[in-house]
């Protein structure tokens, strides 16, 4: 077995403090959070969290950052199986469909980024995510020949929209009539039109 790695006390005390304001996040929003209750979610003392944090925001962003899914997403899209590249892409989306869905959380930590930051924590995350991203994309591009995009970070730009818009549409629909009016395959469907368009081919 991989030996796992030692944290040390500072980064365990990081995670804690993560972990608590992630827990009030959710609960009680963002602007509605103070550093001492985060302290005390934590079991810190207030001077505590300082030692570790600056402020809120620097411990918004370093969730943002550390409990990202792509850690998960990634290596699972990697080995999303497709002789075609319409069958990898729909199976690349039902992968990261049942993986965000598994940890709802960050879905509702990216809207708090869009509402109340204006995404401003996104070129932070991105600096994360982007030199792990960019080579699966681009070696998509490579070994399907069928793919119009040849700039492999138009290729992320696009999936991952794809992603946030299925998830906003669905928050929206789920409990309405057109939630009840949506086909049983509707993921498929989703990567379907991403793949195609909503137009038919014109005829030659």
């Amino acid at each position: 077995m991989p030996k796992k790695e030692t944290q040390t006390k500072g980064e365990v005390t990081r995670v804690a403090i993560e972990d608590a304001a992630l827990d009030l996040f959710m609960k009680q929003g963002y602007h509605a959070t103070s550093m001492r209750q985060i302290a005390e979610q934590s079991g810190l003392a207030l001077g505590g969290i300082y030692n570790h944090f600056a402020s809120k925001d620097e411990i918004f962003e370093a969730i943002i950052i550390d409990k990202h899914p792509y850690k998960k997403v990634l290596p699972a899209i990697v080995e999303a199986q497709g002789d075609t590249a319409e069958e990898f892409f729909k199976n690349a989306l039902r992968i990261v469909i049942a993986e965000l869905g598994e940890e709802p959380y960050y879905i509702n930590l990216m809207f708090i980024e869009f509402v109340e930051f204006k995404g401003k924590h996104a070129s932070a995350m991105l600096r994360e995510i982007a030199p792990k991203v960019l080579p699966v994309m681009e070696k998509v591009i490579k070994t399907r020949k069928s793919i119009r995009i040849t700039n492999p970070a138009m290729l992320v730009r696009t999936f991952f929209g794809m992603i946030i818009s299925y998830y906003i549409t669905e928050m929206i629909i789920s409990n309405s009539i057109l939630g009840a009016l949506m086909p049983k395959d509707t993921v498929d469907a989703y990567a379907d039109i991403y793949l195609h368009g909503i137009l038919k081919p014109e005829s030659s």
